[in-house]
């Protein structure tokens, strides 16, 4: 397989992008509005295009996702994914999560500690009392280092790597990481990573896209249909740190275990995790998940555009989060605001604060070993 190393400040269009510009609807974002310089790292923006006219645009500020075009049932194409068009208003917003990968833990660890082979690691607090996706200065805001390939099947791929080093917002060891995003012909995005550490350590990197498939307008996630393969949950105490159980989703508002809107019951205050999350802001436990296999972990479908996302991965947990910290102030792409509950977080994971509950599934990652995780979010449409 050649690769080609690609200078930060040049964009990149890979694949067979002819027709992306053109009368589908596509409209790609301006490469030049992404470059700057960030701690002595120049940022781009880099474009995978298929065949069929999906197209995914990504910035390696963040190794974010800041478009995604997918065909309709109409067969208008529509952007999936909230986001800027310039690189200085991702610098600016509020939301340090609005595409990114984050880590080097996804997700919360409570009272940003964790004991590590008899050793107390403190992390950075920067969600009340606890830690959150990686700290204040985590992977969301550092400028990774871009490669494009095609994959053995010809796919266009984008390889995006950082090291972190030792220390980092409280975290052992010098890690190096890899995210690569393919675009396959059958309307995959496929996102696996890979990890390496020279101390013990901890590790839970996701992707913290916002979706919403009526294409990114102001037009509430409420109407989606989700279903999520998965019959139990950890539930959290008030500051959503989970206690360390794993309970049943039956009977509760948290059964997506067949297709249910998810505004159907978000508002159940009576409920006491749906109080907690001031709506859905929970871990869900996979029933597929076997280590080191890809299995479906959830569906989401918009009945207005014909448009089903759905999900697989070899992770043991779903964070799904339907985007009630979003208010409105921020102003997006095409003069699009980020209101109340119009954009949705489904991210693959190890659960939250696994590092402090040995019932879950380890997070640990020791010098020779080599993390990985594989997710994929494939789209198709009812014609």
């Amino acid at each position: 397989m050649r690769r080609i190393f690609l200078f930060l400040t040049a964009s990149v269009l890979l694949g067979s992008c002819t027709n992306a510009p053109g009368g589908n609807g596509v409209e790609l974002l301006d490469d030049e509005a992404f470059r700057t310089e960030i701690d002595g790292r120049q940022t781009g923006l880099y474009t995978l295009c298929n065949d069929n006219g999906m197209t995914v645009q990504i910035t390696n500020y963040g190794a974010r996702i800041v478009a995604l075009w997918v065909p309709s049932a109409d067969g208008v194409f529509r952007d999936v994914v909230w986001g800027f068009e310039k690189i200085g208003d991702y610098i600016a917003s509020t939301d340090n999560y609005c595409g990114p990968i984050v880590g080097r833990y996804g997700n919360r660890i409570g009272k940003g500690r964790f004991t590590l082979d008899g050793r107390e690691h403190r992390l950075t607090i920067n969600n009340g009392e606890n830690h959150l996706h990686g700290g204040s200065g985590g992977f969301e805001c550092r400028v990774w280092e871009a490669e494009e390939f095609s994959s053995p099947e010809g796919d266009p791929a984008l390889a995006l790597s950082y090291r972190s080093p030792d220390g980092e917002e409280g975290y052992p060891g010098n890690l190096d990481i890899t995210v690569t995003y393919t675009l396959t012909r059958n309307n995959e995005l496929k996102i696996d990573y890979s990890a390496t550490t020279d101390a013990p350590t901890v590790l839970n990197p996701t992707s913290h896209v916002y979706y919403n498939l009526h294409g990114t307008t102001a037009r509430s996630t409420d109407s989606h249909l989700l279903t999520i393969h998965a019959s139990r949950f950890t539930p959290t105490d008030a500051g959503l740190i989970p206690t360390g159980e794993l309970l049943e989703v039956e009977g509760t508002p948290l059964d997506f275990r067949t297709p249910r809107t998810i505004g159907e019951r978000i508002d159940d205050r009576s409920y006491e995790p749906l109080r907690f999350g001031n709506g859905y802001d929970h871990n869900w436990v996979l029933d597929n998940y076997r280590p080191h296999e890809i299995a479906p972990a959830a569906e989401l479908y918009e009945p207005a555009t014909g448009i089903r996302m759905r999900i697989l991965t070899d992770q043991p947990g779903l964070q799904f989060y339907a985007g009630q910290g979003m208010d409105g102030r921020e102003t997006g792409k095409r003069g699009d605001r980020h209101a109340f509950r119009t954009g949705i977080a489904l991210e693959t994971q190890n659960f939250p604060d696994a590092p402090n509950h040995p019932n879950f599934p380890s997070a640990v990652l020791r010098p020779g070993e080599v993390y990985s995780q594989h997710t994929v979010y494939a789209f198709e449409t009812d014609k």
